[in-house]
């Protein structure tokens, strides 16, 4: 037994633990793990660790990459500090943890931090795995099938493939498009899968003829077909493409064919792709949306979790009853992104939001702090994922978003147009192609202008993108940008500025212009207070007074004094009508 840590590699039983409890790994992420845990301190490279683990079998590089996140996913392992597994760009890894030999896993149970996601924590997913069931019996029959798996990053295609492999005892086949080189090698994905054809412990024979087939008939595509086809001739076999809005269009035309040919095979493949992400290109729709017109593919379009979901995938992941309110945080937080959902949880851990208190099975989370005053920040590799979005754009595209950023989840094309001093039509052509092309924004309504005129409105595809595209601003551009928007807002409500004293109030506080903030406020207390509505009155003013702190010496006291003879006078106002209310009823 080797430990590292909290973690124990059984290399007899072939199985990780980690604080008494067993971690169920795949045979090829365990092979990993080992050969690097049974090799510290040095640099392993690519072809070392290619040439141990697949001897004598082509395998691209890339597959290594994704048995290394796997593994760190599993450690709770940061590749900006690693503890474990440190990797050596453009040359390989190398395992850093210090390493000690044991005789059995570590005895205590006090669980310090929650079990790592995995396949067994998939929830709301049961109608999607039954219909995956139910198509691979089709397909077992006989009658080839053809699944396109769809919907945003994170969503949980692969989790869903992953889940319905292990309950079917069959052979899958994996082939991964990888951006910005899958389009350049034609079937690249297709040659993965079936270098590395995972098999079941009943289906421990390795279509190896075919595999050579494949291989020398790359130029063929008919052959190509008639080489998986082989392979799914005594037995079901599932091909699997993962992420093929980045595939060669050879691929793309393979998975057609496939589908469309009439021969009797016990065929399954399945495609998994973002439908709006910038590179799913109009050929990869047209395609499925041809094979679904003649009823030849299927498509499972994964909606983000319900509330339900959420709060059994955080008690999964806790092992216990969330904390009060901590489900329903998690879920407006994520909006039911599986991933986000996971990486928040992380996250409030890393940041002691979310601590464990007590010893073995009485130990249980607790926040430290009520979820109605969490301020959680965009997780790190969340943040990290949505830069590289982001930085496929055009830079006026981003220049866009980051505008509309500067308002909320939701922005009005007038408030980006001002901000970038462009006129609107132009904007909302921007915005209009963002939406039909990557999915990051939506439209959501329009808006009635003083002036006659509408706006439409647009809104980020979660809180997330807006975070990363406000904070990636320099404060400058962003003060200047407020500024815009809060004299554009006056300008629009010229006469009646007291009706979004808020909004103006909101973008020269961010600002930071003081001055011009507590004058708004104050504007819109007044405005208030002649409607009557003297709770609001008085929330102006407390939040005047908040902003006056700010200020510089004598403006402060001057200031403050003024607003809080407001605030006494208004509320004696209130204690008058309060009595005279009291003594009418």
């Amino acid at each position: 037994m080797k430990q590292f840590e909290s973690f124990a590699l059984d290399t007899s039983n072939e199985c990780l633990w980690h604080e008494g409890a067993q971690i169920a790994l795949a045979s090829k992420p365990f092979s990993v793990l080992r050969y690097l845990v049974e090799n510290p301190g040095r640099l392993i490279t690519h072809d070392e660790l290619l040439d141990a683990l697949w001897p004598e079998t082509y395998v691209q590089p890339q597959v290594l990459r994704t048995y290394i996140l796997e593994l760190r996913k599993v450690l709770n392992d940061d590749a900006r500090a690693p503890r474990f597994i440190q990797t050596i760009p453009k040359r390989g890894y190398s395992f850093v943890a210090t390493i000690k030999e044991t005789s059995a896993p570590a005895a205590t149970t006090n669980k310090t931090t929650p079990k790592p996601p995995t396949l067994a924590d998939l929830v709301g997913r049961d109608d999607e795995i039954l219909r995956l069931q139910t198509i691979a019996l089709q397909a077992a029959d006989g009658h080839r099938q053809t699944v396109f798996i769809t919907g945003e990053a994170g969503i949980g295609k692969t989790s869903l493939i992953h889940a319905f492999r292990d309950a079917t005892q069959t052979c899958v086949a994996y082939g991964h498009c990888v951006e910005g080189l899958s389009d350049k090698e034609p079937y690249y994905a297709i040659l993965e899968a079936l270098g590395h054809c995972i098999t079941s412990p009943d289906h421990n024979d390795k279509p190896a003829a075919g595999t050579a087939r494949m291989h020398t008939s790359q130029d063929h595509p008919g052959e190509l077909c008639e080489a998986l086809e082989d392979l799914a001739r005594e037995k079901l076999f599932i091909l699997v493409v993962e992420d093929i809005q980045w595939a060669h269009q050879s691929t793309v035309e393979l998975v057609s064919a496939l589908a469309r040919r009439s021969t009797p095979a016990k065929l399954l493949v399945i495609a998994t792709y973002r439908p709006q992400h910038h590179s799913t290109n109009l050929y990869l729709k047209s395609i499925k949306q041809d094979l679904l017109v003649r009823h030849l593919c299927t498509e499972i379009a994964l909606e983000p979790l319900s509330k339900q979901s959420v709060g059994r995938l955080v008690s999964r992941r806790l092992d216990q009853h969330p904390p009060t309110q901590l489900d329903d945080f998690i879920y407006q937080r994520s909006t039911g992104n599986p991933l986000f959902a996971n990486a928040l949880l992380d996250h409030m851990i890393a940041e002691q939001a979310l601590v464990r208190i007590g010893d073995g099975n009485d130990g249980k989370w607790h926040q430290t702090t009520s979820s109605s005053n969490l301020d959680i920040s965009v997780p790190h590799e969340l943040a990290r994922l949505i830069e590289l979005e982001i930085d496929r754009l055009t830079p006026q595209e981003q220049r866009v978003l980051e505008a509309g950023s500067l308002m909320n989840i939701a922005f009005p094309v007038w408030a980006a147009a001002t901000v970038l001093e462009e006129n609107s039509e132009t904007i909302e052509q921007f915005c209009d192609d963002l939406e039909r092309r990557t999915g990051l924004i939506r439209r959501a309504g329009h808006d009635d202008l003083p002036d006659d005129t509408r706006s439409d409105f647009y809104a980020f595809a979660h809180q997330f993108y807006r975070e990363v595209l406000y904070q990636r601003q320099t404060t400058n551009r962003r003060a200047k940008g407020h500024i815009r928007i809060a004299e554009q807002l006056k300008a629009l409500f010229a006469g009646r500025e007291a009706a979004v004293a808020s909004e103006v109030a909101f973008h020269f506080e961010a600002a930071g212009k003081w001055q011009r903030t507590v004058c708004a406020l104050r504007a819109g207390a007044l405005h208030a207070r002649e409607r009557r509505a003297y709770q609001d009155s008085a929330q102006f003013l407390t939040h005047a007074l908040r902003v006056a702190e700010n200020l510089g010496e004598p403006e402060r006291t001057a200031i403050t004094n003024e607003l809080a003879a407001e605030l006494q006078t208004l509320r004696e106002t209130m204690a008058r009508t309060r009595s005279q209310q009291q003594k009418a009823s």
